[in-house]
């Protein structure tokens, strides 16, 4: 028997909804899968996204063999440029996921970075693993599953999936490859656990279809389709209804220009030419001859849909009998954003459809009789639930059990812990580290969740800074304090507030205190909370000063006059 255990770290995307990110080791060969961003939450002040930590394999580059992609959604690709500024190894991906990871490494300057194209049914030798691709039905064209063969035995990976058996793009997931798997024998399954708590089966992609035709059938005005820039099967869905319709398509957002452009450019979206206007053409157009595809389907306020939400005029601007579809479902923590607009959008006149309200939009993820139908196909030794928050994670190990999986041989971990597979046999390892690394502009990592809990904090209770002048002899304050308030109010107003601030100040000051800031802090902050029953926080700035003299004056005496 092999005398090296195989390791399967997940770095992403346990325990939470994105940024995607697993390695598999073998002795001093790496295998990366994936490498995606996660969205922030309406409470991550100042955050853009989050990528994962991949600390653990900073000191181990030299030994990545190869990246493996399995689809072109930002969840699993979205970190790419920021994996590969410090792990330079040869990345692998189908080929519209490869052309939407050129364009991101193409803007981060990277655009030397080799991508081998691989295709569904194609084995590909990576180091000790040979990588065999299959298809699989997801909401964006070209997404595989891994069977991953290593020297401890076969690791299926399924990546994002569903059982649809009539797609968008007609190519159902690939039954007999996953059965011919089980017929092999599967180590362990890593299979996704998105839906775990959605019963039954997940609607085709074609069943929106409806919904969308009435929605184009009776507007009067404008359509406006809200959707992730990466779902290019809704894309070619919007595409083909609208111009049914006799409307134009145009393609509004950067990311959404982008990723339409190089999908028609593979021929993953047919849409003629003579069909696709540009934003400012499609101002000029009447309203009833326009669609337009935009990104913020999470009403991100610096989206498109965020745009118009909140009245921003450029490139464009609600109009009352404007129809807006929101063509997805909100991801954990966004709700409250993409609420909020849908009412700022009613508020300005438009017509807005989402889900559940509406069927406009079916999930890209297994239901729960999918994911047991995975598990009976692959008839898996273990399972390990990925892909979700730590309920859903739990929901898939408790059918794995109804099907007569062992909860021995059941694995629900979270981010950075090692799985050791030798000689047939499972094992939970230490932790490494696997949390979140912050991206805010050109800052990578410098935030902590500290900091962010900071701005929370002063977006709850304000801000108070006062500037102290004392005399550095006596210790007593010299003038007037300096205040200041950012978000936080006194109920008598700022008169009043500077007189009762300057009473404490000299009153803890008379005290002489060793540390004027920290004394004077602390009384400030009790005598606002006493006041208001609000903490805001408080910075005291002491500036010591010695006290002008007292001028001395020179009585000027006359010169006795000379005769």
């Amino acid at each position: 028997m092999s005398k090296q255990p195989l390791r399967v770290i997940p770095l992403g995307g346990l325990g939470e909804i994105g940024k995607n990110m697993t390695v598999y080791e073998y002795g001093d060969a790496i295998l990366i899968v994936d490498a995606g961003l996660m969205f922030p939450t309406a409470d991550m002040l100042g955050v853009d996204y989050i990528i994962p930590d991949f600390r653990y394999l900073e000191d181990k580059a030299h030994k990545v063999v190869g990246i493996v992609f399995t689809h072109g959604h930002e969840d699993h690709t979205g970190a790419v440029r920021h994996v590969v500024e410090k792990i330079p190894a040869p990345l692998y991906a189908t080929p519209l996921t490869k052309g939407l990871l050129e364009v991101k490494l193409k803007e981060a300057k990277l655009g030397h970075m080799k991508i081998h194209e691989v295709k569904a049914g194609q084995k590909v030798r990576i180091g000790p693993f040979e990588v065999e691709f299959f298809h699989v039905t997801h909401s964006i064209p070209d997404s595989v599953g891994l069977g991953i063969h290593t020297p401890q035995g076969l690791i299926v990976h399924t990546g994002d999936y569903k059982f649809d058996h009539t797609p968008a793009d007609g190519r159902p997931t690939d039954y007999g490859k996953l059965a011919e798997f089980g017929r092999r024998g599967v180590l362990a399954l890593l299979a996704d656990s998105t839906n775990a708590d959605k019963p039954g089966w997940t609607p085709s992609e074609r069943s929106i279809e409806p919904a969308l035709e009435e929605v184009f059938r009776n507007a009067k005005g404008r359509i406006l389709v809200a959707t992730f820039a990466s779902l290019i099967s809704r894309m070619q869905q919007v595409a083909d209804i609208a111009i049914r319709h006799g409307r134009k398509i145009g393609f509004v957002g950067t990311s959404m220009i982008a990723n339409a452009k190089i999908a028609r450019k593979l021929g993953y979206l047919k849409v003629p030419d003579n069909m696709v206007v540009t934003a400012e053409q499609a101002a000029k157009l009447p309203p009833h001859k326009v669609a337009l595809l935009i990104t913020g389907s999470q009403g991100e306020p610096s989206s498109i849909l965020g745009r118009l939400a909140a009245g921003v005029k450029r490139p464009l601007k609600v109009e009352p009998g404007d129809t807006i579809i929101i063509a997805a479902h909100p991801i954990p923590g966004n709700t409250e954003n993409v609420y909020r607009a849908i009412n700022s959008l009613l508020r300005r006149g438009a017509e807005v459809y989402y889900s559940p309200v509406h069927p406009v939009h079916v999930s890209g993820h297994a239901s729960q009789e999918e994911m047991k139908l995975m598990i009976h196909l692959t008839q898996p030794r273990f399972l390990v639930p990925v892909h979700g928050e730590l309920r859903h994670l739990h929901l898939h190990a408790q059918m794995a059990q109804e099907l007569g999986i062992p909860r021995e041989r059941i694995a629900v971990v979270e981010n950075g812990y090692i799985l050791e597979f030798q000689n047939g046999e499972m094992r939970i390892g230490e932790r490494v580290p696997g949390g979140w690394v912050f991206v805010e502009g050109a800052l990578v990592g410098e935030s902590t969740l500290r900091d962010i809990k900071e701005r929370q904090a002063l977006a709850r209770s304000g801000l108070v800074l006062v500037r102290v002048e004392v005399d550095r002899n006596t210790g007593q304050m010299v003038g007037e304090p300096e205040v200041m308030t950012k978000g936080f109010v006194y109920p008598q107003g700022a008169d009043a507030l500077i007189e009762a601030l300057t009473k404490r100040i000299r009153r803890v000051l008379k005290r002489g205190p060793t540390d004027p800031e920290q004394a004077l802090e602390q009384a400030l902050r009790d005598f606002l909370f006493s006041e208001t029953r609000r903490r805001p926080h408080i910075f005291v700035v002491v500036k010591e000063s010695l006290a002008e003299p007292e001028p001395v004056r020179v009585r000027s005496r006359s010169r006795p006059r000379v005769a």
